[in-house]
């Protein structure tokens, strides 16, 4: 979504290609993405869209890039039956209403001839559920945490905060210094904003009382959330996001947060991508770690999240393509390639990945997955507000927060 980015890029319509002297035509397959620079571009290109077509002979997969105006492009599309074929989401929360309008194909079938239900991690595959049925599979899954300028940190002798007190401790030795705390700006995406609440809920009120909360058994108007809620708004207030909030897109503040502008960037593992374009040029090293957390919430809790789904209109012109080429994403070579190009953005659940090879990844990275997975595994993680809650409740905390 950067879910944390989420930018809109699309898939736009593409003619059947017919081979000179042949009779085989290929039935184009639509998708419509969010926003990519060049070198994404190419990555898709690389990892998805030309390998698709090579495979097989029947499908010809065409990319659309929409930017950021996507998810608003894509309503009207559904609405009027002339959106794409594959349908690209910022996650379960945007797929509810899409579901109850009976815009999106329900997947089951699909799942059962492809064997989603062995290939895919079972928890991932729950969200993707409306009423019972599947409507989306998760591009990717993802947690929110805490980067920070480790040369930075080293040259004023500051410690990484493992517990909220550390964090405004070091946040208000950084403001004495000039130096903006939080990294951060919703100027290319706004439901930026619900990150930061994700992240207080589970860190300050705990992932247990989200849960209850969740269920329906806890209010959220009860004490835990006062005070998540409150503490948020004390760090805006002392100046912990700094001055540019509204005119900072996200990839902005990572880089000022790279030339030591700003010491940290609470957000998600989306930014990973990010890491090799700024920190070196800085000659500056990246951390990360988990969110600090509230003394009676002990460890740093990994809160889950799925960044942008996939999922099949109701009306497309070639669901059984958009099947197939859903279906390669979720293929191992797809997998090794798209982490290979572009990490933080494709680390679709899959659910062995004991085969699979992947170059030329961060270490900082792979550490960061496997810790997240390891809380998967153990049942011990948060939970995301754009994954979990209702679209409308989701929709509040973006536009009114």
């Amino acid at each position: 979504m950067n879910r944390r980015i989420f930018l809109s890029v699309g898939l736009g319509l593409m003619a059947s290609t017919a081979l000179p002297f042949a009779a085989i035509a290929q039935t184009p397959v639509t998708w419509w993405y969010e926003s990519a620079n060049p070198e994404q571009q190419r990555a898709i290109t690389q990892g998805i869209i030309d390998p698709f077509n090579a495979s097989q002979s029947d499908y010809q997969l065409t990319i659309d890039y929409r930017g950021s105006e996507l998810d608003k492009q894509m309503r009207v599309a559904l609405l009027s039956g002339n959106g794409p074929d594959i349908v690209y989401s910022a996650g379960p929360s945007y797929v509810a209403p899409m579901a109850r309008a009976g815009q999106l194909m329900p997947l089951d079938d699909y799942a059962k001839q492809f064997g989603w239900q062995d290939r895919i991690l079972p928890v991932f595959l729950e969200m993707g559920k409306y009423e019972g049925k599947l409507y989306a599979l998760p591009k990717t899954y993802e947690t929110l945490g805490l980067f920070y300028n480790k040369t930075l940190f080293k040259e004023h002798g500051w410690e990484v905060p493992t517990t909220i007190a550390e964090l405004e401790a070091v946040s208000d030795a950084m403001l004495a210094e000039n130096i903006v705390p939080f990294a951060s700006g919703n100027a290319n995406w706004r439901p930026a904003n619900e990150h930061y609440v994700s992240l207080v809920l589970n860190s300050i009120a705990g992932p247990d009382n989200v849960y209850k909360a969740l269920k329906g058994e806890m209010p959220w108007t009860a004490e835990p959330f006062v005070k998540a809620i409150t503490k948020l708004n004390d760090w805006w207030q002392k100046g912990y996001f700094g001055p540019n909030y509204f005119s900072l897109s996200d990839e902005q503040a990572f880089a000022q947060m790279a030339s030591g502008q700003a010491g940290m960037m609470p957000t998600g593992t989306w930014q990973f991508q990010r890491i090799n374009t700024y920190f070196p040029q800085n000659n500056a090293e990246a951390g990360f770690v988990g969110f600090p957390s509230a003394d009676d919430i002990g460890d740093p809790v990994y809160a889950l999240g799925v960044g942008s789904t996939f999922s099949i209109a109701a009306d497309a012109n070639n669901p059984d393509g958009a099947a197939a080429a859903i279906n390669y994403i979720f293929s191992d070579d797809a997998y090794a390639k798209m982490n290979e190009l572009w990490q933080g953005e494709w680390n679709m659940p899959i659910a062995d990945l004991a085969s699979i090879e992947v170059k030329n990844v961060q270490p900082l990275y792979t550490d960061t997955m496997k810790g997240l997975a390891t809380s998967v595994a153990n049942n011990h993680y948060g939970y995301t507000t754009w994954t979990f809650l209702p679209p409308a409740t989701d929709a509040f905390l973006v536009n009114g927060i």
